[in-house]
């Protein structure tokens, strides 16, 4: 080999690793050969974060069986602005959301590392609306409920992206579908919150009744289960049309937009799978959703 070939060979070896090396620093993400799943998250009471349960269980099972993720996109019911925000800071805080819980719940700390780069490059992906870059929020229950079973030593970076609650569900499905690019790039994006989500009718005498469910909610549920399964999603985004039911399910939609981001990231060829399809105090559902290829 020539001194010149070998001098050119060692260059373009060292420029190699220094692009590797520039993209770990940046926080790049490169492409995979395969897409992440997504997740729709019934995430229920926020007693599930520090719980042993048949819903938590799962959640640690699930993150077995998907491949780790680069980050983490966490789109909660629990987040709601005016305009769409990303959460952008290095060390995201733990936000305790809630009142009348155990100090145990309080006491929980979900110390994962942000990803500013990837919340940069949320904003810059998303060209229907401007996603502004917020140093403020952190992670709210919706979020660290789930992922501290699923990565409970806290080493995948989470990011949470907010619901603008002055918009209807077809700009959240819309913002959905331009994330898409993020599935192969290893971002294992969730929205969390729940299907049937009508906290003032719950029957608290039986909360702890196993499975317990109104027939409007049982009848929701199936409709909804029914229109995922076969990709109807316009139904979906129309979902006041879809009855009485529908109205005592969703009286409010924060819990519901998550889905809709859910299922704005789904392509023609994913499959779709439930899990923890089960009811909670008659008019709440734990019901979620994996879509995979």
């Amino acid at each position: 080999m020539l001194r010149k070939e070998f001098l050119y060979l060692v260059g373009g070896l060292t420029g190699m690793s220094g692009l590797r090396d520039l993209q770990k620093a940046t926080g790049d993400l490169a492409e995979r050969d395969n897409k992440m799943p997504v997740l729709f998250m019934g995430h229920g009471s926020p007693m599930n974060g520090i719980e042993e349960n048949e819903f938590s269980a799962y959640w640690s099972k699930l993150a077995k069986e998907i491949p780790q993720p680069e980050a983490v996109l966490c789109i909660s019911a629990h987040w709601l602005t005016r305009g769409s925000h990303v959460t952008a800071m290095p060390n995201p805080k733990t936000i305790h959301d809630f009142g009348g819980f155990p100090q145990e719940l309080y006491d929980v700390q979900y110390p994962a590392p942000g990803r500013p780069e990837l919340a940069k490059e949320v904003s810059s992906i998303v060209k229907t609306t401007s996603v502004g870059l917020d140093h403020d929020w952190g992670l709210d229950h919706g979020t660290w409920t789930v992922v501290r079973h699923m990565y409970p030593e806290a080493n995948i970076p989470v990011i949470q992206l907010s619901i603008d609650f002055y918009k209807p569900a077809d700009y959240h499905y819309k913002l959905a579908a331009e994330l898409a690019s993020l599935r192969k790039k290893g971002v294992l994006i969730i929205g969390s919150g729940n299907m049937v989500h009508n906290l003032r009718r719950v029957d608290w005498q039986n909360m702890d009744t196993p499975n317990f469910g109104f027939d409007w909610a049982k009848e929701m549920n199936e409709i909804f289960k029914e229109k995922i399964g076969k990709a109807e999603h316009q139904a979906l985004i129309d979902y006041e049309n879809l009855g009485s039911a529908a109205k005592l399910a969703i009286p409010t939609p924060d819990h519901y937009y998550p889905l809709i981001y859910t299922l704005g990231l789904q392509d023609k060829k994913d499959e779709v799978e439930f899990f923890n399809d089960k009811y909670v105090g008659g008019s709440l559902t734990m019901t979620s959703v994996k879509i995979f290829s």
